[in-house]
Parts: structure tokens; C-alpha cells; sequence
């Protein structure tokens, strides 16, 4: 089963079992916050997160995914909207929960 470590926004990290569930969905059962203003339906790019390790082993982005990806603050070579990545089951991956993140779905 693959893992996911997020550094979360706290500056903690926190290691769980993505279970074959999008990076979103796996962030929010293991409590980490991670806003998502369209409710992970790829209508934004709330969801924002930077792949630290295992980039290239995820699946390509569709079209719909890059174009909101360009609407992202602080984008970097390895940004993905973690509502729309789905690790395959043995991928371990680090990913950045970027700090602005929190205040764009409150604010």
C-alpha cells in the first residue's frame, strides 16, 4: 500500500496509507487541513500542493487539472491539485501543503 508523508501548514509531518484515494481525500480523513473551496471537484485551485518526492511516479494531469493548476499562487514543476492526484497503491510521495493555502478558501 503506498504512503503519503504531508508536511503540513503547522510545519508538523504526518505519515499515513493513501489507500488508493486522491491526495485531497487522504489528507482530510488523516485530519490534515488542506482547503478545497470547490469541494474537490477540479473547479479551483484551492487544493494546491507541491510533490517534495515521487512526482514522476504519479499519474499525468488531464487537461482540465492544468488549466486551473495555471490560476495557482507559487506554482512549481511538481504542482498538483491534490483533488485530482491519485498515487498508485506502492507510491510513497511527500507533499507541501504551501503555507497561503489556508487563507484563500477562508478569506
Amino acid at each position: 500500500m503506498g504512503k503519503i508523508i504531508f508536511h503540513a501548514l503547522d510545519g508538523s509531518c504526518i505519515e499515513v496509507e493513501s489507500a488508493g484515494r486522491s491526495i485531497l481525500d487522504t489528507a482530510l480523513a488523516a485530519g490534515v487541513e488542506l482547503d478545497h473551496a470547490c469541494g474537490g471537484v477540479c473547479a479551483c485551485a484551492t487544493c494546491h500542493v507541491i510533490i517534495e518526492q515521487g512526482f514522476d511516479l504519479l499519474p499525468l494531469p488531464s487537461e482540465e487539472e492544468e488549466d486551473q493548476l495555471e490560476k495557482a499562487p507559487g506554482l512549481a514543476p511538481t504542482s498538483r491539485l491534490a483533488c485530482q492526484t491519485i498515487p498508485l497503491h506502492d507510491t510513497r510521495l511527500e507533499v507541501r501543503i504551501p503555507r497561503w493555502n489556508r487563507n484563500l478558501a477562508h478569506e
